[in-house]
């Protein structure tokens, strides 16, 4: 298991414009050799918009982008027509395949956090696609078969407990609160990379909320 604290991730954004961003992984300027993918996930960025702010039309290709909102609200639009605003507790996939381009943007009066993760498609090409999901529980995974990646929302009590998937690889972000894992104690923006994971669990120390992929390649 590779821990990765959150003042670890590399600093971006344009804060000036009202974006801040907080990357896991090898981004834009920051190359980092032996940090560019684990597992299928190859980005992810925790996303601060002040009101106003956002991303200006940009390409994607060859990428699955999966977004979680933590608070506030933030306005998709694509290339392919699909227009969206997405809240708490809903998940969005854009699947970029050969090529789409879109717009994120925070329309609303009050900040925009956001978690994005990228991963890399098991076979390249294909036609775009765009899914919204609202309101997903916690029993309710959520599939991404181009990365052979799911994608598990755990909500926890202070006290709970919850099993982590057995899999070749598992990586777990925490969005909020205080998890231990393994004798390890884990706090916001915290991460961890498990190889091989099996009979793993988490525990809550506080009111937490998790992003957990199960991954079967990569």
């Amino acid at each position: 298991m590779d821990v990765r604290r959150a003042d670890e991730r590399y600093r971006g954004g344009d804060p000036a414009a009202g974006i801040s961003s907080l990357h896991a992984f090898s981004f834009g300027p920051h190359y980092d050799p032996d940090n560019l993918r684990f597992g299928a996930v190859i980005a992810c960025n925790e996303e601060r918009l002040a009101p106003g702010a956002g991303f200006d039309e940009h390409p994607h290709s060859h990428t699955e982008i999966v977004t979680w909102v933590v608070e506030g609200e933030l306005t998709h639009r694509d290339s392919a027509g699909n227009e969206s605003v997405l809240r708490h507790g809903d998940v969005q996939r854009l699947s970029s395949a050969g090529g789409v381009r879109h717009v994120e943007r925070n329309d609303g009066e009050l900040p925009l956090v956001f978690v994005q993760m990228w991963l890399a498609p098991v076979e390249p090409g294909g036609d775009p696609a765009y899914e919204t999901v609202r309101g997903i529980a916690d029993s309710t995974p959520y599939a991404v078969p181009e990365a052979g990646a799911m994608l598990h929302v755990r909500r926890l009590t202070a006290g709970e407990r919850t099993a982590v998937p057995d899999a070749p690889h598992v990586y777990v972000h925490v969005v909020r609160g205080e998890v231990r894992l393994d004798g390890v104690e884990l706090g916001e923006g915290d991460a961890a990379r498990i190889t091989d994971a099996k009979d793993l669990e988490l525990a809550a120390g506080a009111p937490a909320e998790l992003l957990v992929w199960e991954m079967s390649v990569g």
